[in-house]
């Protein structure tokens, strides 16, 4: 049985189920077992799988970072038993190489990354993130600043938004919802979730509703990708968290789409891969591989997982190890700027 904090809400321990929990731990643990060991988790949202690591490895600190202060709140009355050992930070990842310089001295043994939207922002009605439910179009995971889904569906131009709806939403029929969404704010401004549900879900062509869920989640999906600037993040962030990696360092990410698989896929693979040219008779020390990957592929959530958490159903949880320092003709843009 649930129960609630003194100002009503629920503790984040009763609104969240961590995906392929043991499994993130177990990948991080070998790199987090000497004192002072550090673990940097990016996302923290609810805590959940920073507190699996405090619990079960009494060696390391995590430094969480989120971008929502409402998620930072609640993990940090969730790990407060910890003192110390946690430290939380208001910050976007993509900000990885400036956190660790400032709270771990400059690398870290640990790297978790726990991509897109996260169930208190799904649950809370008011954040506009959930199609099922009727809220302001914000979408914003840090409320304090930027653009809300109202104010993209409001003021981009209708090839815009069709390039939105496709690319980050995967939406077949991008330029017959674009066109929707546009005829819709001439009559008046886009304000309500529950509006752009219907909207979208009446463009959408008949036979194609019969299948795939509600038709509504890919334009959602892009409109939170746009407004939050993920991919952009993400692709800064997966190479500068790998340049925070002390040697021997791990990095686990879990996606749940396949941009964002796509963006992990090519940081770890262009690091377990030789950068000299083919053909050449003795590879440099500067081109060899940097990372050594530790998951065949993309791991999936298996059915005992499936059962226990059904958000786990689009996974992806690629992991890796620091072999050595990156070379500095491959170091990325963010890392040298931080040297």
């Amino acid at each position: 049985m649930s129960t609630y904090d003194d100002d009503g809400t629920r503790p984040a321990q009763d609104r969240h189920v961590p995906v392929l929990l043991q499994r993130c731990v177990d990948l991080l643990a070998p790199a987090l077992s000497e004192p002072g060991s550090v673990l940097v988790d990016c996302t923290l949202g609810m805590g959940g799988h920073t507190e699996a690591v405090l619990e079960q490895l009494p060696a390391v600190r995590v430094v969480g970072i989120d971008r929502d202060r409402q998620a930072l709140e609640l993990a940090s009355a969730r790990l407060a038993r910890f003192g110390d050992r946690f430290t939380p930070v208001h910050a976007v990842y993509d900000e990885i190489a400036d956190v660790v310089d400032a709270h771990a001295g400059g690398s870290a043994q640990g790297v978790l990354m726990d991509l897109g939207v996260s169930s208190l922002q799904l649950d809370e009605a008011d954040r506009g993130f959930a199609y099922a439910q009727d809220a302001p179009l914000d979408m914003r995971m840090d409320q304090s600043r930027g653009l809300t889904a109202a104010d993209v569906l409001n003021t981009y131009d209708e090839r815009d938004l069709a390039r939105i709806l496709r690319v980050y939403g995967e939406e077949r029929f991008a330029p017959r919802v674009a066109r929707a969404l546009v005829r819709r704010r001439e009559q008046r401004p886009w304000e309500r979730t529950a509006e752009l549900a219907e909207v979208v879900r009446e463009s959408i062509p008949a036979a194609a509703r019969r299948t795939g869920g509600n038709p509504s989640k890919r334009t959602f999906q892009a409109l939170r990708i746009e407004v939050n600037g993920e991919l952009e993040v993400l692709e800064r962030a997966v190479p500068a968290a790998i340049e925070s990696l002390a040697v021997d360092g791990r990095i686990v990410v879990e996606s749940y789409h396949s941009l964002e698989d796509r963006i992990v896929k090519r940081a770890i693979a262009r690091g377990i891969t030789s950068s000299a040219p083919p053909g050449l008779p003795v590879e440099p020390e500067t081109h060899r591989p940097y990372l050594e990957a530790l998951t065949r592929g993309a791991e999936a959530a298996d059915e005992v997982e499936l059962e226990r958490n059904p958000r786990s159903a689009s996974v992806r949880l690629r992991a890796a190890r620091r072999l050595r320092p990156t070379p500095d003709h491959l170091m990325s843009p963010t890392r040298k700027e931080s040297r």
